[in-house]
């Protein structure tokens, strides 16, 4: 019985110190998603992939003058990256950070399934597809 108490011990205590190690190492990222966003994942991955690995003025400057509809909500999603990372980093310059897209993901999200009428009867399924956009942000440049 005391064997299997200390064994428990022992484990909550390695598996506090790897939580802390993971907390050290995300300090140097921010994280923004966005959810169920009405756009299909092709179209906005057009516009993710022009901004990765980018600076985030480079980045805030392609987004802001893209002439795509996803670029708007690219764009917000950055400045609220930029803002996680302020809240997480308090005592750090911003400037002096260099941040850049470390990472960003589209995933495709929910379907929304419609039936347009069809000629002789039948009818056409219409997919309206969403997405799921994560973006990274991380200190460091070293691509630019």
């Amino acid at each position: 019985m005391l064997k299997i108490k200390e064994k428990s011990k022992k484990m909550g205590n390695r598996k506090r110190q790897s939580a802390e190690k993971l907390k050290e190492s995300k300090k140097n990222i921010s994280l923004a998603k966005l959810n169920n966003c009405p756009t299909s994942p092709r179209k906005m991955r057009l516009v993710a992939d022009q901004v990765r690995g980018l600076n985030i003025d480079k980045a805030l400057s392609k987004l802001k003058f893209s002439p795509k509809e996803a670029s708007k909500r690219l764009e917000k999603l950055l400045l609220s990256a930029i803002n996680n990372w302020q809240v997480n980093n308090e005592n750090s310059d911003l400037e002096k950070a260099s941040l850049f897209v470390k990472e960003i993901r589209v995933d495709s999200g929910s379907m929304l399934k419609r039936l347009r009428t069809a000629p002789q009867g039948r009818a056409h399924r219409i997919r309206k597809r969403s997405n799921h956009v994560t973006f990274v942000l991380g200190t460091n440049n070293i691509q630019n």
